[in-house]
This record gives C-alpha cells, sequence and structure tokens, in this order.
C-alpha cells in the first residue's frame, strides 16, 4: 500500500484546513497515515432487522481500528418492507434502494475513503449496499445482521408469513380475531430480518456467495454472538481489502454473479433477487439477461426447502452449516473465486461441515430437479416474467383460465377476502410495476391471502413484483409493465390466459387483430406525483433490467 485515496484530504500543506476539520473529530497524527475506513450503517429504530446494528457497527470499528486503519460512521436509510406492505408506503421501497446507493457513493466519493463496510439488514438496503459498492469500487466488505428468531405456538416455528395469511383466514372465518391476535404477538419475538428466506436473507446469501461478506454471515442469527465477532472480523478485513487493494469489481464478476444465481436456485430464495442482481450486475457493468437465469435453473437442483415454501428457517439452515455448507453441496458447480475474507470459494467448501441433510439434501435426492425460480416468457410478458416454481404445487404448474383484471392492489385484495375470485381465475394486478405504480409495489398482502382463504386453483399475475414471503402461484414482473403499453395493460375480463412452467410460458390467448383494435384506443393511466415518486417514474428502467434509474 504506497497511496491512499484518502490522502487527497489529508496530505501535503494546502490540505492544511482539511485536517484542521479532521482534528475536530479527534483523529491524532498517527492515524492521518492510516486508511480512512467508511461504516454505512443503516441503524434505525423503525426496522425490526436493523434495531440492532448499532451495536454490530460498534464491533466493526473496532475491527477497523485494531487492524491500522481509522472508522468514520454514517446513516443510511432503510425502510421496512412488512410495516410498509399493503399500502401506499409499499410504492417507496423500492425507489430506497436508489437512494441507499447514491447516498453510500456521495459520502465515500466526496470523504475520499479508503475502504468501506456496510451494515445492513432486509430487502432493499443489502441490495443498494452492494450497488454502490461496485459503483465506487473502493474495497469493501459488508457484514449482514442476520435473520430473527422464529416465533414459536405450541411447538410450531412461525413467521412473519403466518400472520399475513392469517389475516386470510380470519376473511374465510377459518380463524378467530383472539387467534391471530394471539399469532400477531408470537411470530415476531426480536431484532433479525423475517425467518425465512425472504428478501432480506436470500440477498445476504447472494451476499455471501458473491464473495462481499465472510464465510457464514448470512445465516447467523441476529442475536448470536457470532454475529459481534464477525462484525469485527469484518472491520479487520476492510482494513486488509484496502492494503490488498481487494476491489468489489475484482470480486463482482459475471462468473460470481452466476455463482449467486446457482446458490439462489439451490436455496429456492425469493422473486426479488431477479431485480437486484440484475441492477448490482448493471452497476458493474457486467452483461447478465433474465436467460442467464433459466439457463441456471436447468443446471442446478433445489436442496433447501426453506420457509415460506418449506419446513426451514434460517436458523435450522445456520445450524446445519449455513452457506458454506451449502457451496460444499454445490463445489462441482461453482466456480472458485477470490472472496473478500481471502480464502476462495472452493476453499470454504472445503473447510465446511454439512450438519444437516435433512436441512441441506443431497445432490441425488433433492427437493426438486431443477431450480426453484423460473423466468416465463410468452404474449403476455415478451419481455419476460418471473415465478417462484420452488413455492408452486406441481398440480398447478400447467393451468389456463379466465383472466380478472385489477387496475391496482387495493381491488384486488378486496375481490379476494370477499370470495368474489372464483377458483379456476387468473387474477391480473396491473398498473404496479416499476413506472406504473410507481415503485413496484410487493403483494404479499394479497398472495398471503389468496392461501389464508383457501383458494387451490387461483393464479395471481401482476407487474409488480412479491415479497420473498409470496407461496404458491404467483407470477410478478411482468415486463413490459402495463404503464408503458405492455401486453398485461391490454387483457380483457375473461380473456384466457395460460401459464406453463414446465415449458416457461405466458401466454394471453387473444387473436392479434383483437389486441390490435385495442392498443389503438389504449391510454396509459395516469396518477398525481410529486417528490421522490414523479422523479422514479421518469427515471426507472423495466424490471426485466432490473428497475434501475437511468
Amino acid at each position: 500500500m504506497t497511496e491512499l485515496r484518502s490522502d487527497r484530504i489529508k496530505k501535503g500543506y494546502e490540505r492544511a484546513p482539511n485536517r484542521s476539520l479532521l482534528r475536530a473529530l479527534g483523529v491524532t497524527d498517527r492515524e492521518m497515515a492510516q486508511p480512512f475506513i467508511g461504516i454505512a450503517n443503516a441503524y434505525n429504530t423503525i426496522v425490526p432487522g436493523h434495531m440492532h446494528l448499532r451495536q454490530l457497527s460498534e464491533r466493526v470499528r473496532e475491527g477497523i481500528a485494531a487492524a491500522g486503519g481509522v472508522p468514520f460512521e454514517f446513516g443510511v436509510i432503510g425502510i421496512c418492507d412488512g410495516i410498509a406492505m399493503g399500502h401506499e408506503g409499499m410504492r417507496y421501497s423500492l425507489p430506497s434502494r436508489e437512494n441507499i446507493a447514491d447516498s453510500i457513493e456521495l459520502m465515500v466519493q466526496a470523504h475520499r475513503f479508503d475502504g468501506l463496510v456496510c451494515v445492513g439488514t432486509c430487502d432493499k438496503i443489502v441490495p443498494g449496499m452492494l450497488m454502490a459498492a461496485v459503483r465506487t469500487n473502493v474495497p469493501t466488505v459488508v457484514v449482514t445482521g442476520g435473520p430473527m428468531l422464529p416465533g414459536n405456538i405450541e411447538g410450531k416455528d412461525l413467521s412473519l408469513t403466518d400472520v399475513f395469511e392469517g389475516v386470510g383466514k380470519v376473511a374465510a372465518g377459518t380463524m378467530s380475531d383472539e387467534s391471530l391476535k394471539e399469532l400477531e404477538c408470537c411470530a415476531m419475538p426480536g431484532c433479525g430480518s423475517c425467518q425465512g428466506l425472504y428478501t432480506a436473507n436470500t440477498m445476504a446469501c447472494m451476499t455471501e456467495t458473491l464473495g462481499m461478506s465472510l464465510p457464514g454471515c448470512a445465516t447467523i442469527p441476529a442475536v448470536d454472538a457470532a454475529k459481534l465477532r464477525i462484525a469485527r472480523e469484518t472491520g479487520e478485513a476492510a482494513v486488509a481489502a484496502v492494503k490488498q487493494n481487494i476491489t468489489p469489481r475484482s470480486i463482482v464478476t459475471k462468473k460470481s454473479l452466476e455463482n449467486a444465481i446457482r446458490m439462489d436456485m439451490a436455496l429456492g430464495g425469493s422473486t426479488n433477487t431477479v431485480l437486484h442482481l440484475m441492477a448490482v450486475a448493471t452497476e458493474a457493468e457486467v452483461p447478465l439477461t433474465l436467460e442467464d437465469f433459466n439457463r441456471i435453473a436447468e443446471e442446478i437442483p433445489h436442496i433447501c426447502y426453506m420457509q415460506p415454501s418449506g419446513p426451514y428457517s434460517m436458523q435450522a439452515l445456520n445450524r446445519a452449516g449455513g452457506i458454506p455448507a451449502v457451496m460444499k453441496r454445490l463445489e462441482k458447480y461453482l466456480d472458485d473465486l477470490p472472496t473478500v475474507s481471502g480464502k476462495t470459494i472452493h476453499q470454504i467448501a472445503d473447510a465446511a461441515v454439512i450438519r444437516n441433510e435433512e436441512v441441506i439434501k443431497r445432490l441425488d435426492a433433492p427437493v426438486n430437479a431443477a431450480g426453484g425460480l423460473k423466468i416465463l416468457f410468452g404474449s403476455l410478458a415478451p419481455d419476460g416474467a418471473v415465478v417462484k416454481c420452488a413455492a408452486v404445487p406441481k398440480e398447478i404448474w400447467k393451468h389456463t383460465g379466465p383472466a380478472r383484471v385489477f387496475d391496482g392492489e387495493e381491488p384486488a385484495m378486496a375481490a379476494i377476502l370477499s370470495r368474489q375470485v372464483k377458483e379456476g381465475d387468473v387474477v391480473i394486478i396491473r398498473n404496479e410495476g416499476p413506472r406504473g405504480a410507481p415503485g413496484m409495489p410487493e403483494m404479499l398482502a394479497a398472495t398471503s391471502a389468496l392461501v389464508g382463504v383457501g383458494y387451490k386453483d387461483v393464479v395471481l399475475i401482476t407487474d409488480g413484483r412479491f415479497s420473498g414471503g409470496t407461496r404458491g402461484p404467483c407470477i410478478g414482473h411482468v415486463a413490459p409493465e402495463a404503464a408503458v403499453g405492455g401486453p398485461i395493460a391490454l387483457v380483457h375480463d375473461g380473456d384466457k390466459i395460460a401459464v406453463d412452467l414446465f415449458e416457461k410460458k405466458i401466454d394471453l390467448l387473444v387473436d392479434a387483430q383483437t389486441l390490435a383494435a385495442r392498443k389503438a384506443s389504449w391510454k396509459p393511466v395516469t396518477k398525481p406525483l410529486s417528490g421522490v415518486l414523479a422523479r422514479y417514474a421518469r427515471t426507472v428502467e423495466q424490471a426485466n433490467l432490473g428497475a434501475v434509474q437511468r
């Protein structure tokens, strides 16, 4: 290490005013010569996954100082998707990802940090941090805050999805208000990201597999002392990364993104990872397409039956050996690439132990022969749509039914809870895409209501997106979206929709002449917008491109 980026703000007589301000912070002469490491901390007291991050960040600071760096902490916003779910607040969640990436870039570039540690959890925060890391390309290590412990009633592990589905059960008359209240009070016992393989935990697993966090980080529970230890080690690793010039773009490559997709398929992770990995690839200037997801899905078996589609929580996966153990199982499929730990992917895999073969199944006895996600193409979604096939019963992988069209989530939710939707219907929720909503809100309330009410043969399709907590035949990210005149904008009630997950197809069975006539008379739905959402709607790309802003 010869020259530091931070020398631009602290070296030479002309930087005396800059140094004077640094001395006001308590920086000593010795520290002036050391690497300056920024800590982007998403701590707040509104998100359960974030309320313990201040303690983790303290340990990161200790690790940086012990390794010979100077830590400087700054704040990053964070939105809880669960609290924002089911109302206007959900439209602000995905745009927050861009805000997070921008704010970290601003702090890193303005203060010429030599390195960065990102301390975060939850759905948009970790992706935004990864986007900032590859955008600024200063040596970066991520420490994810860890999952919440499962709730429990009468020996049954609980997660947030149980509560959402409880709402549908109350509407169907199969659960009392009192039982729902009991469930509500028991499901979420403390700090950490929601317990199953929802988006937050899936992205933590992707971050570890990419090589951007230390081995084991993704699955260690938020309340475990091991999380404090790995936070300290992360601070130390960040200083080492600066000294060795290990940059994010040397870690996040086409091959490492493909490794992450392989892990995603093996775990059966959230559909949102498609959006986020595409966005990270865009920021890293790596060519990644939806076809890459389908190609890899055919190669990788689904071997971990995780909540919400299966019985196992993140705690169970951690006890089974965590992501290193899954890497061990997948080792022959994974490229041997460097990580911020200094170890390669294969070295991490070789050192791992698989402690439970029920949680991490053998390759010759998988949950499903192919990966947990599929990208569908067809006349309803020419540019693609995403489904978590791992969470869809095989008997409904192939379905043709009449469309029930709703311009927005709220009327669809009302129809589901009042049982106006009939078995066999294909529920279309449109104008909820990146531009049309705007913000591409998640539909966990609607998807959970379908399960809770008891529908068995209803498919839901949207140009919006789904929480990682979604299960059942729910297809999102339809592109092009309704707001830009995609075919989903032209669907009428009663039109036949054909879905075939086996063949990865999704078609609107209406003749071209009829669609052309509808297109000629179509007008986009306009909404009064201001502030963040107005700017976002003007600049956001379609879902198949990661819904990044341009």
